[in-house]
């Protein structure tokens, strides 16, 4: 990353709307009756359950997801006592934060007031309002006191992030160091330096994780905290220690971890070949840390180190805590964040940092494959797991320690609402991933030299949706498994090249032969094919070798498609297949068809795609509710694409009065149900809001689903092939990891149900409308 200038920094701050925060109405305000209820005379009535029940107000109002964020701006990053208002900017900082990676809306609370009981007044008045208290740049030794007091005098969550933040996080980084060093942290032999708020707090919080506190020294600007020394204040005396060493360099001979919270290249090349073998520096001064990351390699090559900045590996970063930490603790209304659910936090950081790394993170930090070990410690703030794991894993604590006043039972719902709350994941999603783990089947994934669709393939795996096959060049595969320490030793691969597959081949070539023998295709012909990675994967599918196929990742759509139709055909009476996308948007999920497959479908091909879409929406378990677009509404133009969408209409509603559909209709009048039952109040949609959309050509179907990712911020998952004999599916190109593994779990619901049934779409209006119901 480039360095900031100030003008930049500046900049960012002032350009547009001043600061970085505001407030937005969550409740409409657009008529004057929407007004009357948020004010007077409509807020009367809450205020009277508040009063009568206390409890009520995390019902009515926001305090259950409001954090105020408190500081005197005594200790305010690197820029040490610079007052209140000076130090707005940093706390506007940390609720952008709060918000943006926990969905924690905050108050940043700036007092003017060095006095800490007149501090711990203030707080206490205005504790009402929030629902937890987040204390920021409170200088040492005030601040021990304050946190106290309030954690004793209030029932709402309080946490100075400068103590604890880095004392978790670290905590985290020390024990995955550790599983790494192979060191036992009962014997650890730690060197702290620096004697403030986050010092003592992670030297603390390394007792509660196992290290002996006889085993600590801890050095401020004067030297060791020995027994020779007489100007230790209360919280200083009790890390004092017996030991011989009065210096710096003295107390790291041997030592096991050096914590450095203090000031910049205050350490060595001599003074760190001077500790233990397979020592661990965390050096978290910033943005110059005690040892720069190149010195310490330069000096030996067993360190593990961490440091407080961004451009190196394992930055000891507090957001990986405090908003998921308040999540938890806010989710189930906690009175306090206890020892334990900091624990909790740090155990839960230090297991996620073992689990395989999702591709959208690699991207983010310039990787190919983030995978565990000495540069890869704890993981990145950009990681979406951290909010469904941290968390979780907090509000667990909590429930388990009695200081939850709101119970959580289902954990795998809350991890579910977690997943979804910043959109990172879509509940729908969620449900087909879950429907896949039911049963999950062999899938063939064709593109298996390629690390991405690798990396898909572990997920699968990890996530019990699939038994992936591994299509390629055996040799190949291996090398990038063992390369990037993928967890695929176990699964099955086969090379379609290989001389131990000649007898399959043949196998298959000969079925090829045999349906295409009179549409010009020969032996040899079918032989050659059978090399073809699509070929071979499609027919290990039609002759019950394996349950599902997916491919397209590297090579164009029809040249992907064509094995599908010429080996499994089609599963319907119409001869008939499409393509639909599932759009995830901010305003919930839509079904796209057709968008890859009929370029200028007449009626009857209207009436087919969308029979076919109905039928794969409701193996969704989701009643489809259908709108067929076009640029006129109900007959206001006669000829052209719009007549063709009229007649389909037309068909599906005398053969099909089961299906829930309509048109055809311009697109803003099929989303905005309000303005489509005031102008068209005869519609079959009548007040419903529609999931599905049937497009009157490939064209507009094509261009709608790609700029509502573009302009949108809409994600497409599919193409979601339909009407094909069996379960065979087909990649964008260039397809995320994410993306691989949705259509994976689609694949694998698709071979469920064709394990049910025939995988017939019903050709009579009877038995199609029954299959509604």
């Amino acid at each position: 990353m480039s360095e900031i200038s100030r003008q930049q920094a500046l900049n960012y701050h002032s350009k547009g709307k001043p600061g970085k925060i505001e407030v937005i109405p969550t409740k409409p305000y657009s008529t004057q009756w929407d007004l009357s209820m948020a004010y007077t005379p409509g807020v009367a009535e809450p205020c009277k359950e508040i009063h009568k029940n206390p409890d009520e107000a995390y019902k009515y109002t926001a305090r259950g997801n409001l954090v105020a964020v408190v500081s005197n701006g005594t200790a305010v990053l690197g820029l040490g006592n610079i007052g209140a208002l000076a130090g707005k900017p940093v706390m506007e900082g940390k609720g952008l934060l709060f918000k943006v990676f926990g969905d924690v809306d905050v108050f940043d609370i700036e007092v003017d007031c060095n006095d800490p009981d007149k501090l711990v007044e203030i707080v206490k008045a205005i504790s009402p309002t929030f629902g937890g208290i987040n204390l920021e740049d409170i200088k040492a030794p005030e601040c021990f006191e304050i946190e106290e007091r309030l954690k004793k005098e209030l029932d709402i969550p309080v946490f100075h992030d400068d103590q604890h933040g880095t004392a978790i996080i670290s905590g985290a980084a020390l024990l995955n160091a550790l599983e790494i060093n192979g060191k036992d942290i009962s014997t650890l032999k730690v060197v702290v330096n620096g004697a403030g708020a986050s010092a003592v707090s992670c030297s603390r919080f390394y007792i509660s994780l196992g290290v002996d506190p006889q085993n600590i020294i801890m050095v401020d600007s004067k030297g060791v905290l020995n027994e020779g020394r007489n100007d230790l204040n209360s919280i200083k005396q009790q890390f004092v220690t017996s030991s011989k060493a009065k210096t710096l360099r003295e107390a790291m001979q041997g030592a096991d971890l050096f914590l450095g919270l203090s000031v910049g290249n205050v350490v060595n090349r001599e003074m760190l070949k001077s500790m233990a073998d397979d020592p661990i520096v965390f050096a978290m001064a910033n943005p110059v840390p005690e040892i720069s990351w190149d010195d310490a390699l330069a000096a030996r090559d067993d360190v593990i180190m961490a440091t407080g900045r961004s451009d190196f590996p394992n930055q000891v970063n507090n957001v990986l805590g405090f908003p998921f930490i308040f999540r938890g603790a806010l989710d189930v209304r906690a009175s306090t964040i206890n020892e334990e659910m900091k624990i909790a936090a740090c155990h839960a950081l230090a297991r996620l940092a073992k689990e395989l790394v999702p591709d959208y993170v690699n991207k983010a930090y310039g990787q190919e494959n983030l995978t565990f070990g000495k540069e890869y410690l704890i993981p990145k703030p950009l990681d979406h797991r951290l909010i469904s794991t941290v968390s979780l894993a907090v509000a667990k604590a909590a429930v388990d320690t009695g200081v939850a006043r709101s119970i959580i039972t289902d954990w795998d719902a809350y991890r579910t609402e977690l997943s979804t709350r910043l959109g990172f994941e879509n509940r729908l999603i969620s449900a087909i991933r879950d429907k896949a783990k039911e049963h999950p089947k062999r899938l063939v994934f064709a593109e298996a030299n390629n690390l991405k669709i690798l990396k898909a393939a572990q997920e699968v795996v990890c996530d019990g949706i699939a038994e992936p096959i591994l299509l390629g060049n055996r040799e190949n595969i291996n090398r990038l498994i063992s390369d990037n320490c993928l967890q695929l030793n176990n699964s099955v691969i086969i090379d379609p090249h290989s001389d131990e597959e000649r007898e399959r081949r043949e196998r298959y070539a000969s079925l090829l032969y045999e349906r295409r023998q009179r549409k010009g295709m020969l032996y040899d012909e079918a032989l050659e094919k059978m090399h073809n990675r699509d070929y071979f994967g499609v027919m290990m599918v039609e002759t019950g070798d394996a349950d599902a196929f997916l491919s397209g990742f590297s090579s164009r759509y029809a040249e992907t498609i064509r094995p599908a139709l010429q080996i499994v055909g089609t599963n319907n009476a119409m001869n008939h297949i499409a393509g639909m996308y599932l759009m995830i948007t901010k305003k919930g999920f839509f079904f796209f068809a057709d968008a890859t497959v009929n370029i200028q479908p007449s009626s009857q091909t209207l009436v087919d795609t969308t029979l076919l879409v109905a039928h794969a929406v409701k193996k969704f378990n989701i009643e489809p509710r259908i709108a067929m677009v076009s640029y006129s509404n109900f007959g206001s133009i006669k000829e052209g694409s719009p007549k063709r969408v009229r007649e389909a209409v037309d068909i599906l509603h005398r053969d099909y009065p089961g299906l829930i559909v309509d048109g055809e209709m311009q697109a803003n009048f099929a989303f905005n149900k309000k303005l489509r039952q005031i102008r068209f109040p005869f519609t079959r949609l009548e007040d419903m809001d529609i999931n599905t959309v049937i497009f009157p050509n490939l064209s507009s179907g094509n261009i709608s689903y790609k700029m509502m990712q573009e302009i949108g911020g809409a994600e497409a998952v599919g193409p979601i092939l339909l009407g094909l004999g069996k379960p065979v599916h087909i990649l964008q190109i260039e397809s995320s990891v994410r993306e691989i593994v949705n259509m994976a779990s689609i694949a694998v619901v698709d071979a469920q149900y064709y394990d049910k049934a025939t995988g017939t779409v019903p050709a009579a209006g009877e038995s199609f409308n029954s299959l509604l119901r």
